[in-house]
């Protein structure tokens, strides 16, 4: 005879689905130094971006089959490094320099948010999902990533170990792991502790946000961070009473989406290969994973396995 077994349905935590754009476009990644320089600044960096908008929807048109393009763009401000003006101040420049070059900002996210958003501590989150990655040979000696705030992309330069009681430890290079011939090796640094405060990293947060739009964040089941929708009204005086994530276009396609592309200047480009070096190396929620692989498999658009190979970039010359 066979026994029933009976569960409490709020005893399995649902993982809720996301909708999807096929590419969610970063016009932007500014820091407040850059934001310091007023409206000009701001003009020059859209009219350097749009030439390469086109491109990136080409780009992706291709791999949706002929569909009609589902595209949403967003633009991240710095309010966690360091704060300047206000967002009643600032917002509304942003969007008309966007304007002026017939750019529309649909969503609006601070980085602060990629810290903690809606309550939910994000980059402490993400922290418990790393993995890190052994390389060949390894001997456990290196301290994990939870005690030293350090990831690397494979075998770190051994210390020399001078104690009487030991032998010293012969130089050897750097290694990355799955190196082709020759090695680019990465420490990335993912958080700093002083004065019992924890300050995340900028490549740390830049990856929490990738996973953002890629929809792969996940609180007990829910996506998070949730898009306010913005009523059309004033914008507030401080940074904090504006929301994580900001929803300024009503019609917009999904934030969430298939794929990233972000436009930046070149000085990112070391900080946006320590984020490869880390998506490498997060467990990503397996839930959400399939969820997304089997809408792509439905619409016949094929996604790389790797969430890494899902971001891609653009750095125009003289942005």
């Amino acid at each position: 005879m066979t026994e029933a077994v009976f569960r409490e349905t709020s005893a399995e935590p649902r993982t809720e689905s996301v909708p999807l754009s096929h590419l969610s476009l970063e016009l932007g990644h500014l820091h407040m130094e850059d934001l310091r320089e007023g409206p000009d600044r701001l003009r020059r960096h859209f009219a350097a971006v749009r030439p390469w908008i086109d491109a990136a929807r080409a780009a992706v048109a291709v791999l949706t089959g002929g569909r009609t393009l589902r595209l949403s763009t967003c633009f991240l401000i710095d309010d966690y490094f360091t704060r300047f003006s206000t967002p009643a101040e600032l917002v509304p420049m942003l969007l008309s320099a966007a304007g002026e070059a017939d750019l529309v900002i649909d969503y609006l996210a601070r980085e602060s948010g990629c810290a903690i958003a809606e309550d939910v501590h994000l980059a402490e989150a993400v922290t418990r999902r790393l993995v890190e990655s052994p390389p060949p040979g390894s001997n456990g000696f290196r301290p994990p990533v939870s005690r030293t705030g350090w990831l690397t992309n494979g075998q770190r330069t051994p210390s020399l170990r001078t104690s009487a009681a030991m032998t010293a430890t012969r130089w050897k290079p750097p290694s990355e792991t799955g190196a082709v011939r020759h090695s680019i090796h990465m420490d990335v640094e993912l958080w700093d502790d002083r004065d019992d405060h924890r300050t995340w990293s900028c490549p740390f947060l830049a990856a929490v946000w990738q996973l953002s739009r890629l929809g792969l964040l996940r609180d007990d089941g829910r996506p998070v961070p949730q898009p306010a929708p913005w009523k059309g009204e004033g914008f507030p005086d401080d940074w904090d009473d504006l929301p994580a994530l900001l929803r300024l276009t009503p019609s917009a396609a999904p934030f969430t989406a298939y794929f990233t592309c972000t436009v930046l200047p070149t000085r990112f480009l070391p900080v946006e290969h320590a984020v490869r070096v880390i998506l490498d190396q997060i467990h990503v929620d397996s839930t959400a994973l399939g969820q997304i692989a089997e809408r792509s498999a439905r619409e016949g658009i094929d996604i790389p396995v790797q969430i890494a190979d899902r971001a891609s970039y653009v750095f125009p010359p003289g942005l």
